[in-house]
């Protein structure tokens, strides 16, 4: 039986991976690297201690990427948060899954700060249970320790929940420890990706997630029957 559903936020709840990269960019060229957008872009999803050694290196992650993270940080709350918008209907997608008596967990790479914002902003904040972020894993996505945070915390056994996120990352965290995965395409990563990496379910959107609930694997028995 399903009890909880696990939900990733960037790019899956809220318009925010493109607005994260230029934030990554702008601020490794504060420090001297020039990337491509496109590199960076590739790597949203992951936290900074995963995305900074895939960019930059281990060297140079170990030497200047706790300085890089924070002023990335800094930039990104600044200049970019105010620019995030939520996707459609989510909302009302929470609200059905509460109605069917499930728990609902935030699991997400971002930081504890960012996440209370980007909550906000989903019109979200009051229908959670539990959330886990960065702040409360020794590794971020694409390791599983954000997901396996969030099943302690709604105290859920794996087999009893879905992982909702836009990035193969995602997947690949929820996948390790044997979460089902639903892969939502509004974060902008091929469908090819989000399948390989362990997805079994791909959707467009939140909202095409609501659209074709009753097919989906939120649907099976419901927790209040």
């Amino acid at each position: 039986m399903l009890r909880a559903v696990l939900f990733d936020i960037d790019g899956t709840l809220v318009d925010s991976n493109d607005l994260h990269a230029r934030a990554w960019q702008e601020a490794f060229a504060k420090f001297g690297f020039e990337i491509p957008f496109s590199r960076v872009r590739s790597q949203i999803g992951k936290g900074s201690d995963q995305l900074l050694p895939a960019l930059i290196g281990e060297v140079d992650a170990k030497r200047t990427g706790e300085k890089l993270a924070e002023y990335r940080s800094r930039l990104f709350q600044e200049k970019y948060l105010d620019q995030v918008r939520p996707f459609p209907r989510v909302r009302e997608l929470f609200q059905r899954i509460l109605r069917d008596g499930r728990k609902i967990a935030l699991a997400t790479s971002a930081s504890q700060e960012e996440l209370s914002e980007l909550k906000k902003i989903a019109h979200i904040d009051d229908l959670i249970h539990e959330e886990t972020s960065a702040d409360d894993a020794e590794k971020s996505k694409p390791h599983p320790d954000i997901v396996a945070s969030a099943l302690k915390r709604v105290a859920v056994h794996a087999d009893e929940a879905v992982f909702v996120g836009d990035t193969p990352y995602d997947a690949m965290a929820a996948t390790k420890i044997h979460v089902r995965t639903i892969g939502v395409l509004c974060g902008r990563f091929p469908e090819q990706e989000l399948r390989k990496a362990g997805a079994m379910e791909i959707y467009e959107s939140p909202s095409d997630l609501l659209a074709r609930y009753e097919k989906s694997a939120l649907a099976e028995a419901s927790a209040a029957a």
